[in-house]
């Protein structure tokens, strides 16, 4: 489905169907289409909402964690959201995870993919390359079990942000900034349920990282997806949809 970003105020936002709300947090380069088949499946039974967060438009002084976190409190109380679930992928799970911390009786739960906080390969290990269309796709690539879900609009889309000098910096100085915020010590006042779904060959986020979100987050439980690399809502959407649906269905225990 092609999704409709919305405006209000300084925001730019997904919001199609209604119920609890389900608000999902992309990555440093995650692309709304990232999404599509979570929005598709999800809007018929929840409100999914997607802030598009402002990573190459913020001010550089508040590029990083912290900014990223309070623009979402910004955005959930221009929204007037209550008892919200979270999905993160990446960046977005390590800010998902912030806000939890920061704003627990919002949440009821949490689910984290290929999430950072704990350890994160940024870029398959390097930054973004100016100019070079072949290594901008290989990155893209990198991300990926099957090299063909790269698709040409994706590394077009990626290529053109990297081709900015200011949204350079601005990744950079998130990427940074993601790799200084290690969660390890905190990780043990998340309350709410939290599932964590990890691709078994994730390359950026390997599959010792969701282990070890496993054993610091209290209550919470770890589900691998087999070929399967740092983007499991992408690679493996059906997958992906029926373990997170079980779990968001579930009732909470009193």
């Amino acid at each position: 489905m092609a999704l409709v970003v919305k405006e209000q105020q300084d925001f730019k936002f997904v919001d199609e169907g209604r119920g609890q709300v389900l608000m999902l947090l992309h990555g440093l380069f995650g692309a709304l289409s990232n999404w599509e088949a979570v929005v598709s499946h999800y809007s018929k039974h929840f409100r999914v909402i997607i802030p598009l967060l402002p990573i190459y438009e913020m001010p550089i002084k508040e590029a990083g964690l912290v900014g990223l976190r309070e623009f979402t409190e910004r955005f959930v109380e221009m929204m007037k959201l209550e008892m919200m679930m979270i999905m993160g992928n990446s960046l977005g799970g390590h800010v998902g995870i912030l806000y939890t911390l920061q704003n627990p009786t919002k949440v009821t739960k949490l689910v984290l993919t290929g999430s950072s906080g704990l350890f994160e390969n940024t870029m398959g290990g390097s930054y973004p390359r100016r100019g070079s269309y072949d290594y901008i796709r290989e990155r893209v690539a990198y991300t990926f079990y099957d090299p063909n879900v790269a698709s040409k609009e994706l590394v077009d889309e990626v290529f053109e942000t990297t081709k900015s000098i200011p949204k350079c910096i601005r990744i950079v100085a998130i990427a940074k900034s993601a790799q200084r915020n290690n969660l390890a010590l905190e990780l043990h006042n998340i309350k709410v349920p939290t599932l964590l779904v990890w691709g078994l060959n994730d390359t950026i986020t390997p599959p010792m990282v969701g282990h070890e979100f496993n054993r610091l987050i209290p209550n919470s439980e770890l589900m691998f997806i087999d070929k399967c690399c740092h983007a499991p809502m992408m690679e493996h959407p059906k997958k992906f949809n029926q373990m997170v649906e079980e779990f968001l269905v579930r009732p909470v225990a009193a």
